[in-house]
């Protein structure tokens, strides 16, 4: 995927197999009933439930067992932060966790994206791309708006407690780490280093277990933050 904004025009990767079980969590009935009617319409996709808010969410996720939960992240009782973080905590094999949010420069995302959470997307997106993206992280990828994403985080000074802690990532993890912020895929990555998918695959499990990300995405996050890559780079 390309360095684009989460616009209408940005392209998802696209993803196959088999139909992925949905769960729906949306504090607004009228947004969630919508929700749930477009996207059990979309191939590959089963809604196999609905949550008001985040306790429900939880509690839901465990009893139905979805693969993606599609997350809200403004919900009473517990927002979507709390939930993602509580889901990926203490439920077995827990599933993937995509927000869903209005606003490109909404702070939730970015504490939902360091709790966990695999992606975004926009409720404004075409119900045909939001189908999409929830296949795409089903099938272990990350959903990635870069342009957004850096206006949405604050960068911290380098040499702070979250800072990314460069001297421990070598060079070429470091470059790595660069063209994950960017939004390619491992094989883009791949392509674009001139190394096989193996050796890639290798330098992201070493970033995410060196800066202790939950997932590409969180580690995108934390190279944002510690002022790695900075807003713009992406475009």
């Amino acid at each position: 995927m390309s360095g684009s904004d989460a616009g209408e025009g940005t392209a998802l990767p696209s993803a196959t197999g088999p139909a992925v079980t949905l769960l729906i969590a949306d504090d607004d009935e009228v947004t969630r009933s919508g929700l749930r009617l477009l996207l059990a319409a979309q191939p590959g996709i089963t809604v196999v439930g609905e949550a008001a808010d985040g306790v429900e969410a939880v509690e839901r996720a465990r009893s139905l067992r979805p693969d993606v939960v599609l997350m809200d992240v403004r919900m009473p009782r517990r927002n979507g932060i709390e939930a993602t973080r509580q889901l990926l905590a203490e439920v077995a094999d827990p599933p993937k966790v995509v927000v869903i949010t209005t606003f490109e420069n909404d702070g939730y995302v970015t504490a939902a994206l360091s709790a966990g959470a695999s992606g975004f997307v926009l409720k404004r997106l075409p119900v045909r791309r939001i189908a999409e993206a929830v296949r795409v992280v089903a099938a272990g990828e990350a959903v990635l708006f870069p342009a957004a994403l850096g206006r949405m985080v604050t960068p911290r000074p380098l040499g702070s407690a979250e800072a990314l802690p460069q001297a421990a990532l070598t060079g070429r993890e470091e470059e790595v780490l660069r063209l994950m912020a960017t939004g390619l895929s491992n094989p883009e990555i791949a392509e674009s280093l001139t190394v096989s998918l193996e050796t890639v695959k290798t330098h992201v499990g070493n970033v995410l277990t060196k800066l202790g990300a939950q997932n590409r995405t969180h580690a995108v996050v934390i190279a944002y933050e510690s002022g790695l890559v900075v807003p713009g780079f992406a475009d």
